[in-house]
Parts: structure tokens; sequence; C-alpha cells
């Protein structure tokens, strides 16, 4: 078990709720999300490794996973990396985790060569944000066509730049996609005598301050508990972040 800790912010009051943004992002960039959410719940957004308050924290997912697992017990609810980071918290520690959703996140990149090019990839990334520093990367990072919608409010530009270029590498390093062994592990967890049973896939959570009280009225579920939600691309992403990583 690991001697450091996650830097993380609380407000209001309810049934727990931890929130693990992605890539580039802090825990404040949940915007106007986390008030909303926090209407209901103790919110507690929390920094991830190499991000934030926690910039100077080395830990790959399952350490991530342990530092995760005091927050808990709780509903996790995790953006692209911080998705990641929150599955292999409820494969690891299932007993902090009352249920989890996960927002255009995967459980890594399943195919061994794709997995390779994507290891590359990162790498080279690492090494440039290390040698341009995070506003130049940041630039580059939001330049991307997939970020060509973000609203100005969406963007978070001055919470990003408080990033620091060694943490982003790092955690782009010991975090990636490339890195996840975790698609077996969840076709495990996702057999119907798992205690992690139920995989809902999730469409537009465009009201999630309301879902997470109770199921999505438009999927169904078996009487399992906890529950796994995933979401593609649309609400929460949508309204607080506009991108993936």
């Amino acid at each position: 078990m690991s001697d450091q800790t996650l830097a993380s912010e609380t407000e209001g009051a309810g049934a727990r709720l931890v929130l693990m943004h992605g890539f580039t992002q802090t825990a404040r960039c949940w915007g106007p999300l986390a008030a909303d959410l926090a209407a209901d719940h103790e919110v507690v957004r929390v920094d991830a490794p190499g991000h934030g308050g926690s910039s100077a924290v080395l830990a790959d997912l399952p350490t991530t996973a342990d530092l995760l697992a005091p927050f808990g017990p709780a509903t996790f609810l995790g953006y692209s990396m911080g998705g990641r980071m929150c599955l292999e918290l409820a494969l690891r520690h299932p007993e902090a985790v009352e249920a989890l959703v996960m927002v255009s996140a995967t459980a890594g990149i399943d195919d061994p060569d794709e997995r390779a090019t994507r290891r590359t990839s990162d790498e080279a990334l690492a090494e440039r944000i290390e040698a341009e520093g995070v506003d130049a990367f940041v630039d580059q990072w939001l330049s991307l066509p997939l970020f060509a919608g973000l609203p100005p409010e969406g963007r978070f530009d001055a919470e990003r730049r408080a990033n620091t270029a060694s943490g982003l590498a790092a955690s782009r390093l010991r975090t990636g996609p490339e890195l996840g062994e975790l698609d077996a592990q969840l076709r495990d967890v996702t057999r119907p005598d798992h205690e992690l049973s139920t995989f809902v896939p999730v469409g537009n959570l465009t009201a999630p301050h309301r879902r997470l009280q109770g199921r999505p009225r438009d999927v169904g579920r078996r009487d399992r508990h906890p529950t796994i939600w995933a979401s593609p691309v649309g609400g929460i992403e949508r309204r607080a972040h506009g991108d993936r990583a």
C-alpha cells in the first residue's frame, strides 16, 4: 500500500459521490456539474495522480486504485482516464464501490499490436510534454479536432495549465489505455454471478444528479448491486468537459 495521498475537495451533503477527471484536467474541471450534484450529494472531487494537487503523486493503475479506496464506500464517477482508474478500483476494492459510472472510458486496448503502437505514441507524447512545457502542450492538446466544438467555459485553460510537465508525463506513461489489462477482468465482472454483475450502457446522462439516485429510466437491470454504468460520448462530458483521453 502506497504512503502517498491524493488531493481532493469536498462540497455538499448526502450520499457520497467521488468524481475522477480526465487527462490534463484537475478536480476543478467539473464546472457547474459539481455544484449541481452537490445539491443532494456529498461530492468529492479528486485530483488524479500527476494532476493538480496530486501532481507529485506517481502511481500506476493498481496503486491509484489503492489510493482511491479510502474515499469509499461511495458512488464513483470517472471520466475517460478517470473511468479507467475507477474501474480498476471496482475490481481491486469492490467494497469501496457502491456504484460505478464510467463516462467515455474503456477497460484498455485489447489488441496487442494496437496496444504497442499506443505505448510508443504515449512515450513520445510524454517526452514532448516535458520538452515543450505545459503551456505549449495544452495549446496543442486543445487544438485537436476532437475539441473543436468545446465552448470557452469548457476549456478550463487555467486549471490545465496549473499542472506540471513532469506530472502529466508520468501520468501518461503509468495510466494510459495501452496499460489497461482489464478487459478479461471486465468480462469476468459482467458475469451474472459476479458481485459487480450489472453492466448497463447509458446514453446521455442529461440529468446525472437525478439519475444517480436510482436507475436510468431507459435501460433495464438485474436486481444486483453495486452496478457499473458506462456512458458513451454525450451527456456529462459535453456539459462538463467535451474531451476524452
